[in-house]
């Protein structure tokens, strides 16, 4: 069970939390006893998930699309009149599509900044304040291990930039904010067993094992661990953890 210093229960925002990596994360911040409001722009997928956690009376859920401004402040609302505040944001909620880039088209630009990039930026700029009245927080952000190790054949210039401006903010963030001990840190994900690559034709992930030089796939689970240790840990800031079986790394042969 994970507290604050004082003993304070911890809250945490999940977004994107009904499926794959949110999915996970929500349910590894119930097992440490931190109080989740979950975020999706699907309800009956959002409420879904929260059925599948048992209904559990330390986490409630807001539907919503992220990359509308206003969802981030009601989010933040329903933190601190549910639990009385909010301690942590993890910015999850996010699209990526291989498309090459002679064909992108300025929709697809539109379209990933606004959920990648704006969704984080101004759910991160409601939760400032909030985090600021506790006496701190941290905010953690998922990225891709990509922006280090491109991949010729997954052509995804216009998804990959939207992740590098969320990279680029968390060290902004971390330095403007440090002060009043709020942390902010990336983590770059390889390749995970999410439902997200079967929307892109990719029904059995574990061809792409030999990407990673631990041969295998993540877990969704893997992700969770690694947001519980950055959204708890009060000396990890402006960081951006690889959490991608060593892909950015380096190559297998054989």
């Amino acid at each position: 069970m994970i507290q604050a210093t004082n003993n304070r229960t911890l809250t945490a925002i999940v977004t994107g939390a009904s499926t794959g990596l949110g999915f996970a994360i929500t349910r590894r911040f119930l097992s440490e006893n931190i109080n989740v409001v979950m975020n999706a722009r699907t309800a009956a997928d959002l409420e879904a998930a929260y059925q599948a956690l048992g209904s559990p009376e330390n986490a409630t859920f807001l539907v919503g699309d992220i990359a509308n401004k206003s969802v981030g402040a009601d989010l933040v609302r329903a933190a601190e009149t549910e639990f009385g505040g909010l301690d942590i944001l993890v910015n999850n909620a996010g699209i990526f599509a291989a498309k090459p880039f002679l064909d992108t088209e300025e929709s697809d630009i539109d379209r990933f900044y606004s959920i990648n990039f704006k969704g984080a930026y101004f759910a991160a700029q409601a939760a400032v304040p909030a985090l600021q009245k506790r006496g701190g927080g941290a905010i953690v952000n998922i990225g891709t291990t990509l922006l280090e190790h491109a991949i010729a054949g997954f052509p995804a210039s216009a998804a990959l930039a939207s992740k590098a401006a969320l990279h680029s903010l968390t060290e902004q963030l971390s330095a403007e904010f440090g002060g009043d001990n709020i942390r902010v840190s990336t983590i770059a994900t390889g390749i995970i067993d999410t439902p997200l690559h079967a929307k892109h034709g990719i029904d059995d992930t574990s061809g792409l094992a030999g990407l990673h030089l631990v041969n295998r796939i993540g877990k969704p689970e893997d992700v969770a661990d690694a947001v519980v240790l950055l959204a708890t840990n009060d000396f990890i800031s402006g960081t951006t953890l690889r959490v991608d079986g060593g892909h950015a790394a380096g190559h297998r042969f054989g």
